[in-house]
Parts: structure tokens; sequence; C-alpha cells
């Protein structure tokens, strides 16, 4: 059984206990248990998280776990001596080491981030190149693995980086299980951006998002302005009104941008051709993703997958 310790520490924020649910969902999923989970922390007292929420640990001792994973908090830099000490000198006996979120800050405060690639939420990612120039940080992923170190973005993506560690471990199938298990469209790529489209377009009504979410669910129709009225309840020329008002962008933009990224994420977590890409992302052939990528990369598909595969080789 593969031994996992969650390395705590006051201010640890709440939501990355949520990723412990993957390993204790693995366990429910096999024939026997995979993983024993252990909270970890310098002094062994009950934890108070950043949310308030207190929970009990156990005391740091001589031991070797599989796995140490360090969560984050809101104050990435009141780190102990002894807790930057134990994760250090820890790292030496795991086989691998994952930080979620500001966690980073923790494994680069140990001297583990050295000369590593590494990411961590975005909001804090040029921080952690500033104060440690010896990582590479990419603040634009949303998972990284380097070796034996694994890093996250922000606290949900911690969910991705926990499965992408039990596939690892026990294969694709058991991870996709998992994924249904929790209600998850399974996990994302490590390459896929921070940044979604959904997100920057900020609509303010609900009718303008359960618009853009059908969109989303649906890229691989055609997707005209009234299939998207409907789904709104409003009539076709109110939604282009509204729509345009509260994004800033037409409808038929937003959906290329859409398609886009997902196209994108796809060339970068997956082996499909680009064929393939454009048919699943709803782009009716690939002359005519080449063109949108063009428009919003000033490159073509061929090249950002080549750039892509190149950076993630090294």
């Amino acid at each position: 059984m593969r031994r996992i310790g969650f390395v705590v520490y006051p201010g640890y924020s709440v939501m990355a206990l949520a990723v412990a649910t993957v390993f204790e969902a693995a366990n429910d999923i096999s024939d026997n248990p995979q993983y024993e989970v252990h909270f970890i922390s310098e002094h062994g007292e009950p934890i108070k998280t950043s949310s308030g929420l207190v929970f009990q640990s156990e005391a740091f001792r001589n031991e070797s776990f599989d796995t140490l994973v360090i969560g984050g908090s809101e104050t990435p830099s009141n780190f102990s001596a002894g807790l930057i000490s134990y994760v250090r000198n820890a790292a030496k006996k795991s086989r691998r080491v994952a930080a979620i979120c500001t966690g980073a800050f923790l494994l680069a405060e140990a001297g583990l981030l050295d000369g590593r690639r590494s990411t961590t939420h975005w909001f804090h990612a040029r921080e952690l190149q500033q104060r440690f120039p010896k990582i590479k940080v990419d603040e634009d992923r949303i998972f990284i693995n380097d070796g034996p170190i694994w890093t996250s973005a922000g606290m949900s993506a911690g969910l991705d980086l926990a499965l992408a560690l039990v596939e690892d471990d026990l294969g694709a199938e058991i991870a996709r299980s998992i994924a249904k298990k929790l209600v998850m469209f399974h996990r994302r790529a490590g390459g896929q951006s921070q940044f979604s489209t959904l997100l920057a377009l900020e609509p303010k009504s609900d009718r303008i998002r359960m618009a853009l979410t059908y969109a989303k669910e649906n890229l691989q129709k055609e997707l005209t302005v009234d299939d998207l009225a409907n789904a709104a309840h409003i009539s076709p020329r109110q939604f282009s009104r509204t729509f345009k008002t509260e994004t800033g962008q037409s409808p038929a933009k937003a959906i290329e941008n859409l398609r886009i990224e997902m196209a994108k994420n796809m060339m970068e977590g997956s082996q499909h051709s680009l064929e393939v890409i454009a048919r699943l992302s709803g782009f009716s052939d690939p002359d005519r993703m080449r063109r949108a990528f063009l428009r919003a990369f000033g490159q073509p598909p061929q090249v950002m997958r080549r750039n892509t595969q190149a950076t993630y080789s090294v």
C-alpha cells in the first residue's frame, strides 16, 4: 500500500484537503486499498485552516512516504524553520513530492525546485519567480511534472494533479473511474492553460451564462444565434444585443474562441490528428481551424503543436 503524507500547517487552505478525496476514491474503486493517507504537522497539534476548520494531525516522525503532498495557504511565506527542514529531508525519502497551489513556495524554501520547471496559482506566480530566480516558473499551466516533483496551479487544479498521480500509479481506466465518481470531466491535461475563455467573457446575467454553457457543451454542432437564444430563453435579437453588451464580443467570436480553447487543449493533451481535433472542436475542417488560430495566435496549429511538444519533452 502506498503511504501518502499530507504536510499541513496553521493557515493551511481547507480546499487542499479535497485532494485527499481522489486517493480515497481510488481505494473505494480498487479491489484492494491502494493508499494510506496521513495528515502530518510539525508538532502533531490540531491544525486550524484558513477558513477556521480545525482538524487533528500526526507529528512529524522519521518515517518515509511514497508521496509527500504540500497544500497551499493564503500567505505563502510564514513557514517555520522546522517545517522547511522536514520537507527538505522527507523529500529525499519519498518517491515523489507534490505541491498544490502556493505549496510550491514551501518546496522552493526547501530548495527542491531549484533548476526545475514549476507552476503555482497565477496570482502568485511572478512572486514565486522573483523570490526564487533559480526556478523556471510557468504561470499558465494547470500542473507540471518535473522528475519526482509535481506542482499545480490553484486549488481545484490539485484534483487534476492528484488524478494524474493515480493514473501514474494505477492506470488511466482507474483515473477515469475516479473522475466519474467525483463528477469531474476526467482530469485536465497538465499543459492546459489556467485561464478559461468562459471566465474571460465574464457574462453578468444567468441567461448569457446559460447560453455559453450550452455552447461549450455542444461545440461540435453548428450553433446558430437562434440555438443560443433558445438556450438563454430570450429572442434572437435581444440575445445578440445583450450578449455583446455583457461580453464585449459577438456570439460568433465567442464561439470561435471556445472552439480554439478546446482545440488547443486537445493538441496539448492528446495525440489526435489535427483533422480529428478540428472535427471534435466544431471547426468544419482543418483549414477553418488554421485560420482561426492565425487570427488568435498569429501561428497555425501545426507550429503550436510542435512548439508544445518541444517544450514538454525537456
